[in-house]
């Protein structure tokens, strides 16, 4: 399989681009807003529209920013709404390997 953007050769069950980090293909679970438990600076809402819409998180940001300085107030009620409503994403824990240690 070809990774769409940049055209290198990739595996045929991957999501993610090893070359160029886009996503490939379908996975359900990512049609989800939710906010970002890794890359949040304030509460990861900024993180969670960057992952849904496929965009860099620096973009949302500053366009955030700039929507917050032109109409006072409207734009930081709206971050504060989508802090409340929008989900977290569910927290991974490391997958453990081998077998159990017994206790002797």
């Amino acid at each position: 399989m070809y990774c769409n953007y940049c055209g290198k050769v990739i595996q045929d069950d991957a999501n993610v681009c090893a070359y160029c980090g886009k996503r490939i293909g379908s996975v359900e679970s990512r049609h989800r807003l939710m906010r970002s438990r890794t890359d949040r600076k304030v509460a990861g809402v900024c993180a969670g529209f960057a992952e849904y819409f496929d965009l860099d998180v620096s973009l949302v940001r500053v366009v955030w920013l700039i929507a917050a300085l032109l109409p006072p107030g409207i734009s930081l009620i709206a971050y504060v709404i989508a802090w409340i409503v929008m989900p977290e994403e569910p927290l991974m824990l490391p997958e453990t390997v081998g077998q159990p240690v017994a206790n002797t």
